[in-house]
């Protein structure tokens, strides 16, 4: 789905929905997929998804999170941010099937720092990179393999996702100037 407004609760429920089908279909076999949770953004959604996976699939599916503040490429001019999520993989990502989660990919340069800390634990078989939001805009050649929604804003704009981790609480998408 491509929109130039906010999505509604229900889009984004039917992107959730629509992204763990598409990895439930592209790994029949779940047996070594992992799913990683891009800190900050990356969090909640990678929770929905991994337990609604887990479901689907009649499998535990590992997650964990990645926090990219100390492979950023502006860490120079910007002071590292006060961490709210540390990484945590309870897995060996050696010979795994990662799938990075993340809510919004723009540039690029946060998937990029999320590699390198996903290879700085070890080699993956593959990454894959599943997003709620594809924004456009990119300065990297980083591309999703799984897109919930794409949205069609200007690059001065900015996207904010809401992930609830309480079921009764709507998500929500708001795009700012």
């Amino acid at each position: 789905m491509q929109t130039s407004q906010p999505p509604s609760h229900e889009d984004i429920a039917e992107a959730i929905k629509r992204l763990t089908v598409e990895l439930s279909e592209a790994y029949p076999d779940p047996s070594n997929l992992t799913l990683i949770g891009i800190a900050r953004g990356g969090v909640e959604l990678g929770k929905r998804i991994q337990k609604a996976l887990a479901e689907k699939l009649s499998q535990d599916i590992p997650y964990g999170v990645v926090d990219i503040s100390f492979h950023r490429d502006d860490i120079s001019s910007n002071p590292v941010p006060n961490i709210q999520s540390f990484a945590n993989l309870p897995f060996n990502v050696e010979g795994k099937h990662v799938v990075l989660v993340d809510d919004v990919v723009f540039s690029g340069r946060s998937v990029r720092a999320a590699l390198n800390e996903v290879f700085d634990q070890g080699r993956p078989n593959t990454v894959k990179l599943a997003v709620l939001v594809d924004r456009g805009g990119r300065s990297l050649p980083i591309q999703p393999d799984f897109v919930g929604l794409s949205l069609d804003v200007d690059d001065g704009q900015r996207v904010e996702v809401s992930i609830s981790d309480q079921s009764d609480t709507p998500h929500s998408i708001s795009i700012a100037t």
